[in-house]
Formats: structure tokens, sequence, C-alpha cells
């Protein structure tokens, strides 16, 4: 993490939350999905912050707020110090500094657009000659890996899925933005296509001075590329911290039970038994307490009841879990604060 300003964020995430309403059967009663309900994250400057989880965690969620592809029902985003979609700082002039990849490489190019026309819109959308975006769209091609005389007039179904997120990177970079979020970029792609993507997107994180928000669920991805690690279940920050220390310990009995499902060529780290049992608890209805206490093996009667902050063990490490915090009830609290 050599080269991070840790004092001066580029993006605060405050108490973001984001409810969508539902019903229950034909006129039932309206209830609310809590797909994000109380998030709280930095992302340095230069960086790149990995956010993990099941599916259904909320990940993708928070990505679309942090993009201002929806609007939050409570909590704010600032990027530099001011709130996106302020009056400090509109969404046209954010845009300009933060884009986002998608997981999907083909429903995310228009098919009636030429590769040239999908990467040039954004520019020209933001006053730039038709030349000048021509120019900018060949040069990322370029960088991406992709020849532009061979693949500037092809349409997205002509391409493999890896040339199509190439071309998606290329689309990002072509506003010269300061921070990409990538809402699993690399899981639909095969393991060697996988790797040559995950060095390309390192390499142009160095040339261009860039800051990443990496969403995945595939660990081993977030081990190798990610700076920090937020772990997320149900709606809320389970753990975050340094990627190398929540990998290798975690301390969030979630977290400890991502890592024991993550698969390994080692004969003597097979998994004989399932890390987590049970399905995750519904997000409309999520339990009372922590929210993982229906599937924790530590869990105890506090756990229903008390709903754990999110605290520092120890220097940009933070866990919410009882167990880990000095005082709250727990009976592992005392002996695992201290240790």
């Amino acid at each position: 993490m050599s080269g991070i300003i840790r004092h001066a964020p580029l993006l605060r995430v405050r108490n973001l939350v984001k409810h969508f309403p539902t019903k229950r059967g034909f006129g039932g009663k309206k209830e609310f999905v809590r797909a994000v309900d109380g998030v709280d994250f930095d992302v340095l400057r230069g960086e790149t912050l990995g956010i993990v989880g099941e599916s259904g965690c909320g990940k993708s969620t928070t990505a679309r707020l942090i993009m201002g592809l929806g609007e939050p029902d409570a909590g704010e985003v600032a990027f530099e110090g001011r709130a996106i979609g302020s009056r400090a700082l509109p969404l046209r002039e954010y845009r300009r500094n933060a884009q986002m990849v998608f997981q999907d490489s083909y429903s995310s190019l228009n098919p009636r657009m030429t590769i040239e026309d999908s990467i040039t819109f954004a520019p020209r959308v933001h006053g730039e000659s038709a030349r000048s975006a021509s120019e900018k769209a060949r040069a990322m091609l370029r960088r991406v890996g992709l020849e532009p005389s061979r693949f500037i007039a092809r349409y997205p179904h002509e391409l493999s899925g890896g040339q199509r997120q190439r071309v998606n990177i290329a689309r990002a970079l072509a506003m010269k933005p300061k921070l990409i979020v990538l809402d699993e970029a690399v899981s639909a792609l095969d393991k060697s296509v996988e790797a040559q993507v995950l060095n390309l997107l390192l390499d142009l994180k160095r040339e261009f001075n860039l800051t990443f928000v990496f969403i995945s669920h595939d660990l081993n991805v977030v081990r190798f590329i990610c700076d920090r690690v937020v772990v997320m279940y149900l709606g809320r920050v389970a753990e975050t911290g340094p990627s190398e220390k929540v990998l290798s310990a975690p301390a969030h009995p979630y977290a400890e039970a991502l890592l024991q499902s993550m698969p390994s060529l080692d004969p003597r780290k097979r998994t004989t038994g399932a890390p987590l049992s049970g399905d995750p608890p519904s997000p409309i209805a999520p339990p009372p307490g922590c929210r993982f206490n229906p599937r924790c093996r530590i869990a105890e009667g506090i756990c229903t009841q008390v709903v754990p902050p999110l605290e520092g063990l120890e220097l940009e490490h933070r866990v919410a879990c009882l167990a880990r915090q000095p005082g709250s009830g727990h009976s592992l609290a005392s002996s695992r604060g201290a240790a």
C-alpha cells in the first residue's frame, strides 16, 4: 500500500442505507428489502479496496450507490470531501472522475453501437470533439491490448467475453477518472483470461494513478489485487481491514467461514465439513441483534439482543462482533479482546 495517502480518503461512505419496497402476494402488506443498512467505509487515494460477501449481501447495491446510479434512503457518499449529487459536486462533474465496469460485459455495451462509438460516447457528451474522442478511443484500445484497426469498427457480438471486458475498461479510462468501481468485473471470464485482465488492471492502476473499488465473491482474486477489504453480510459491514490481515487471520466468524470456503490445491487443506450451515436470513426481516447470529458457531444470548458496533481491534482493522469487543457481555469478549 505504498504511496497511499491515509489521512485523505478519496471516497467516504457514511451510514449508507438503501431499502427497496416490496409486497408479499396480491394486495399484501408493503415491506422493505434492507439491501444496504448502514454501511461505513473509506476508500484511500491510490488503493484497491475489495468488497466481498455472499450473493445478496449488498455489494452491488453499494457499488451503484457509490456511482450515483441510485438514490440512498439515508447516509452520504462524499468524493474528495464533497457529497456526490449535491450542489458542491453535481453528478455530471462526479462522473468525469468516477467510472464503473460491470459484470456482464455484453449487456453493458449497446449492441447497436460500434466499439468506437461506445468508447467515444461519454467524452463527446462531456464536450470533446469527435476527432479528439476518436483518437482517445484508439489510444485506450491499444492500451488494453486490442489493436484499433481490427476492433474499432466491430460490434459487441463480434468479440469474445475477455475482449468485451477490455473494451469496457477502455471506455472507463476514456474519461481519465480517478476512481473506477469494478463490480464482479472478472467473474464471468475463464481463469486464463481472468489472470490477464487482473494483471492489466494492476498495470493501468500504476500508469494512470487510479483508485479501485473491487467487488468480488472470489477471495483468491481479492487477496491478489486488493490492499484492503470490506466483508459485508446482509447489508452491513462485518469486518474491514488490510486484506493480508483479514484474509489470513479473520476476526469475524463470518469472515472466517468465507476464508474456509476458499478452494485450495493443497490436499492438506481439504475441506471436510461445511464452513456454514443454513441459508442467509431474509433481508426483509433480518434477525435482531447481530445479523449473523442464527448461523454463528459462537453466538450467545447477547448476540440476539445487541447490534455489534464496528469497532477497531488494531490500526485499520475493525470488526462487528461482540466476542471481539471487551465489555460487550459475550463470554469470549475478555479473552479475545486481550489477545
